[in-house]
């Protein structure tokens, strides 16, 4: 499991996403992406770029993504983006 930090604005951003995409590269075939941002407190709009790359190299190498502990904050963000629908799993209907 990936966790992000406690602080993810543009100037973590891209090494973060980088460290992300290395992790990811050493999973087992067919394991599931798994990204925790329970600890993520100080953010900006660099951290959707980053679940957002993350979620394409899931996608890219056939992964399922399983993101956890997105606060309230961080939901309503990426619903102010417009890519909440591309961060959490479908409901169910």
């Amino acid at each position: 499991m990936f966790s992000l930090p406690s602080t993810l604005t543009q100037v973590q951003a891209q090494a973060c996403l980088q460290q992300l995409q290395a992790d990811m590269a050493q999973l087992p075939a067919g394991a599931p992406a798994q990204i925790d941002a329970s600890a993520l407190v100080v953010f900006d709009s660099s951290a959707l770029a980053v679940l957002l790359g993350g979620r394409r190299a899931a996608l890219a190498a056939g992964r399922p993504l399983q993101l956890s502990g997105m606060s309230a904050p961080l939901l309503s963000l990426a619903r102010l983006y417009g890519v909440d629908g591309l961060l959490q799993p479908p409901a169910a209907h």
